[in-house]
């Protein structure tokens, strides 16, 4: 007599793991979307600051300020998607800012070419750094740390350490305190190139090739990407986008500091890695970089209304600044981890077959 076996039906017992990990995965992706949010409300609605918070001057105030600081935090990203730190990009941006108003105020060249050449300036910075790095093969964040020093340095000799401004450069504030549907001019400028710097790294084939430099160079290089040719177009891209934040800060202040342009140093920075604990954990991207702008510029800002010292700024940028990249390493890790996990399962598994 035959045998027969009942097959049970057999039930994924992961399901909940499973669920567990989705839910995981969401709130990693947008925790810094969320601390945002917490952020507003708490200075919006609860704290004391509450009616100073939400004016619409103080809102307008925090979108158009945080342009600046949002451009020169792209510009870092564009070549830190492909593992290379540019340091200089705040001294560039205030290097564009003094030679356009320095142009306009003492050599009296008209606004428009003054931007042109402002841009050019920083362009050519751009390709400095790119040529010391992909040519010489110097190291990037050494070599961006002294171009950073050396700019500004150049910069406190042309302006003996004194503000340029003057009537001339009035009419630009005009356009820099304005409005577009209601929101500040800076503040749309600053999402068209975000969507611009989002469209060339996630949608081209150089921001592939960026990207695949990033994840592993040598790799990169043997599948036949010209990677010096690639890196160094990532800091020229990424100085240009200096260049316009050097311009949107002249507009901004009606003027140019020697100094203002270097103090976005490390709020870009923070913002830059916090970027890389969303969104796309573990990797640069152009939106977390934006909500970690206006995380650090909305948290600042409700602690100054709530009367907190002018130190706080400094303090609060540099925790966030080391509490992000110590997330985003430990992230990366964690999915470097379970990516070769994944990877010596899949070839036990081959094997056993």
């Amino acid at each position: 007599m035959t045998e027969t076996k009942v097959v049970l039906p057999q039930y994924d017992d992961d399901s909940s793991p499973t669920v567990a990990s989705r839910l995981a995965s969401t709130l990693e992706r947008s925790g810094i979307p969320i601390l945002l949010l917490l952020t507003i409300v708490y200075f919006g609605f609860v704290a004391s600051t509450s009616k100073l918070f939400l004016s619409p001057a103080n809102i307008q105030n925090i979108l158009a300020n945080q342009s600046v600081a949002g451009l020169i935090a792209l510009g870092m990203v564009i070549p830190l998607i492909s593992g290379y730190f540019d340091i200089s990009i705040p001294a560039i941006a205030g290097l564009a800012n003094v030679t356009m108003a320095g142009l306009i105020v003492r050599q009296g060249l008209p606004v428009v070419w003054a931007i042109v050449a402002a841009l050019v300036i920083a362009l050519i910075a751009g390709a400095i750094n790119g040529w010391l790095i992909t040519g010489l093969r110097l190291d990037p964040f050494i070599t961006t740390l002294g171009t950073y020093v050396l700019i500004n340095g150049l910069l406190q000799a042309y302006t003996q350490g004194q503000v340029i401004t003057s009537a001339a450069l009035s009419g630009l504030g005009e356009w820099g305190s304005g409005k577009w549907l209601g929101v500040a001019r800076p503040f749309w400028l600053l999402m068209v190139v975000a969507v611009i710097t989002w469209y060339l790294l996630m949608q081209t084939p150089f921001g592939r090739k960026l990207a695949a430099i990033g994840s592993n160079e040598v790799a990169a290089g043997l599948a036949g990407i010209r990677v010096k040719r690639d890196v160094f177009i990532s800091y020229v891209l990424g100085s240009l986008l200096a260049g316009i934040a050097g311009v949107v800060l002249t507009m901004r202040s009606s003027g140019a500091d020697a100094t203002t342009a270097s103090a976005f140093l490390f709020p870009a920075l923070a913002a830059v890695f916090l970027g890389q604990t969303c969104i796309n954990p573990g990797h640069s991207n152009v939106w977390g970089t934006m909500f970690g702008v206006f995380f650090v510029a909305t948290a600042v800002n409700g602690l100054i209304l709530a009367g907190a010292e002018n130190w706080i700024t400094q303090v609060f940028n540099g925790a966030a600044l080391v509490v992000s990249v110590m997330l985003s390493t430990i992230i990366k890790r964690v999915r470097e981890r379970g990516a070769r996990n994944t990877q010596l399962q899949a070839v036990r598994g081959g094997g056993k077959e």
